[in-house]
């Protein structure tokens, strides 16, 4: 793999490393990486255990971090056909701040629903 020798700069508008942080800030990305953190999983119990996402939308987002190098798919020669995917080496280099980031919003839910009922009462009373 060749290295590049371009800086890059997240606060450039330009920078490539934007389209990585809009993908890691998809919610679905973030539940399919945390899911794969334990090992390999067919796309079907990642249908199961990700709650109301879409056929299309699971298929669509595993091509993209399949893409960006962070998930590997295989393919069983079975009838029907069974797809497996798993984090590849550097997929799994995102695992702790996934996890990190799944278990921070876990906490501190209650405190951010109690400020945006208090930001909606605010803002309601305060009127236009």
């Amino acid at each position: 793999m060749a290295q590049s020798h371009f800086a890059y700069d997240v606060y450039e508008d330009r920078c490539p490393t934007r389209l990585v942080l809009e993908r890691l800030a998809d919610k679905w990305a973030l539940l399919i990486l945390d899911r794969l953190k334990d090992g390999p999983v067919r796309f079907n119990a990642l249908r199961r255990d990700i709650k109301r996402i879409s056929q299309k939308v699971l298929a669509q987002t595993l091509r993209k971090l399949e893409r960006d190098g962070l998930i590997s798919r295989r393919a069983f020669p079975t009838v029907p056909v069974t797809v497996e995917y798993e984090l590849t080496p550097l997929g799994k280099t995102l695992t702790e701040t996934v996890s990190a980031l799944a278990h921070w919003a876990e906490k501190n839910m209650d405190t951010i629903l109690a400020s945006q009922a208090a930001y909606d009462s605010a803002t309601q009373s305060a009127g236009p």
